[in-house]
């Protein structure tokens, strides 16, 4: 039901805003691009095994910016806590479950404090577990993405965003795009 309600509103926000193109040209000046996202799996793999905390029940990683990220291998969540760069409202933590879009939220004490030391993972590659990938650039930008439904979050000082989902690419299981 919170797809199908997400689907509603970016239809009708897609409608203003090819109402707003009709609209005669202002001196206002033109928004700035969307950032580009690089394609997380494009990276090269790590072990996740070498990364296994609390008697494998997760695979944790550390970046240098000091966040700690996990996947849950039991119920496929994951997230990342610590100094969220450019968080919406200080958020300290960012997570999803196995599907469905991130959330911000924060929290008065570590959330992953009890893995402890965590290996760091090396720039520019990238940890996978089920269909969730995340990599770090080995400064300050963590990039998240779930390729089951295109969600996912960007942890960056030039702004922390979440991936909502694609509304072209929402395809209910049991329907058919190409028939009616």
């Amino acid at each position: 039901m919170n797809q199908v309600l997400s689907i509603v509103r970016t239809a009708a926000v897609a409608a203003v805003a090819a109402g707003a193109l009709a609209l005669p040209a202002t001196a206002a000046a033109d928004p700035a691009a969307p950032p580009t996202i690089p394609n997380v799996n494009s990276f090269p793999p790590v072990s996740p095994v070498e990364y296994s905390v609390l008697g494998d029940r997760y695979y944790a990683f550390g970046t240098p910016d000091g966040l700690i990220c996990a996947f849950d291998r039991i119920n496929g969540s994951y997230g990342c806590s610590g100094p969220i760069p450019a968080a919406p409202g200080g958020a300290n933590v960012v997570s999803a479950g196995p599907a469905g879009a991130p959330a911000f939220t924060s929290s008065d004490r570590p959330i992953f404090g009890a893995f402890g030391d965590v290996k760091q993972l090396p720039p520019n590659t990238r940890m996978s577990f089920r269909t969730v990938s995340c990599t770090n650039d080995g400064a300050a930008t963590t990039i998240c993405v779930n390729s089951q439904d295109q969600t996912g979050f960007v942890l960056s000082p030039a702004g922390s965003f979440l991936l909502e989902v694609n509304p072209l690419l929402y395809r209910p299981e049991g329907t058919n795009p190409y028939a009616n």
